[in-house]
């Protein structure tokens, strides 16, 4: 195993670790890997057995991991279903895949572009005008889709997780969440910079609804999860529960004395995510989705290079000044010398991501039950699955 990623994983658990005394359920005692499947040719699975071995742990309760490709196949498990019955988690358990849902988001507006019942190029506004106001006229479908419009996030009750745990069962509605962005300025002119923000997302399936006259569930359900038989994939709505065979999602809150506790927040309404972060699924649909998106299956002909185009360099991102990583509906990463395309995803208690090689050589998807699944920064488990898989990233 890679000596670097051992330490940083083992690192990030020690600091990660909970105060003495913590109420809440207890962490059951480290469970080992399990796996089936070959080896992915050129992946240590050992490594990877040893990444998630030991299981629940300060920072994770469980971990699901799927290769495949060209190169080869594999399946591991790891941790407990839940804190109190401490059974084994599921290998085919349904999770909350948060930010995922953008990629069938911008899969299902290229497939309307590709229709030619939208334009890419055609200001969102000429749309939705009721929505979207003059501030903004300037802003294309494009843009939406790479995070280059300006528009500013939503606002929404609370700052820390305690307070958004209150408000877990709070429905958010989408086009109040559009109006409270747009009553504020725009970040920067549309096209100039890049900045991640689900608003974004949101806007976007608005769109899908009128330009289909469907709702946005029912068309993606339609477009995408029925033609490739995703029957463990879902949009939950209003409906806070995972419905189906699920393992439990736990968070890291503080009390009022101070001391933390382990919330089980499985529980939990993703209105709030809504067309940006709502999903549930299962590696096994994640990555037959994966599969069909890049082999041209789900968004077809010249529209697929939108999901693998970068805006120009130019295009500096907001926060951080780098060059833009997001494409229409994708992210994209250099590991181990060569380019990575997929979608990270976290929703509390929940961290999953979907990724590949162009070329399908490598895929990965995986879901890991953190107990700080949105917090800032890297999540060092994470990391060492994707560097163990395809590389460490590079420098630059």
């Amino acid at each position: 195993m890679n000596a670097r990623i051992r330490r940083t994983v083992l690192a990030a658990a020690l600091v990660a670790g909970l105060a003495a005394g913590a109420a809440g359920p207890a962490l059951a005692t480290g469970t080992p890997a399990h796996a089936t499947a070959p080896a992915a040719a050129g992946t240590d699975t050992g490594a990877l057995r040893d990444l998630i071995a030991g299981l629940p742990d300060e920072g994770a309760t469980a971990a699901l991991i799927r290769l495949g490709g060209t190169e080869g196949a594999w399946r591991g498990s790891a941790g407990v279903h839940d804190l109190v019955t401490k059974r084994p988690a599921d290998p085919d358990a349904r999770f909350r895949a948060g930010s995922v849902t953008k990629v069938f988001t911008a899969a299902t507006v290229l497939q309307l572009a590709a229709e030619r019942r939208l334009s890419l190029d055609r200001p969102v506004r000429s749309y939705l005008p009721e929505l979207i106001p003059a501030a903004y006229g300037a802003v294309t479908v494009r843009q939406l889709l790479n995070h280059t419009s300006g528009l500013p996030s939503a606002d929404y009750p609370g700052d820390t997780v305690e307070e958004w745990y209150a408000n877990r069962f709070h429905r958010f509605d989408a086009r109040e969440m559009v109006a409270s962005a747009t009553a504020k300025k725009p970040e920067f002119p549309a096209g100039t910079r890049q900045h991640y923000l689900n608003i974004n997302s949101t806007v976007a399936g608005l769109l899908i609804e009128k330009v289909t006259g469907h709702a946005y569930e029912a068309e993606v359900s339609r477009r995408i999860l029925a033609p490739l038989g995703l029957r463990d994939t879902s949009f939950p709505g209003a409906d806070p529960r995972i419905h189906g065979p699920h393992n439990h999602g736990y968070q890291r809150m503080k009390q009022a004395d101070g001391t933390t506790v382990l919330r089980d927040v499985s529980v939990w309404s993703a209105t709030d995510g809504w067309a940006a972060g709502d999903i549930i699924s299962t590696t096994a649909d994640l990555e037959r989705f994966l599969t069909a998106l890049f082999r041209g299956r789900v968004v077809r002909g010249p529209l697929l290079e939108e999901m693998f185009t970068l805006p120009n360099p130019s295009v500096r991102d907001f926060v951080t000044g780098r060059a833009p990583a997001f494409s229409a509906g994708l992210s994209t990463w250099k590991l181990g010398g060569r380019q990575v395309w997929g979608k990270t995803g976290g929703r509390w208690g929940y961290n999953s991501g979907i990724g590949a090689t162009r070329d399908l050589s490598r895929t990965l998807v995986y879901s890991i039950n953190s107990t700080d699944a949105k917090a800032e920064g890297e999540n060092a488990l994470v990391m060492g699955v994707v560097s163990t898989v395809f590389g460490e990233p590079s420098a630059d």
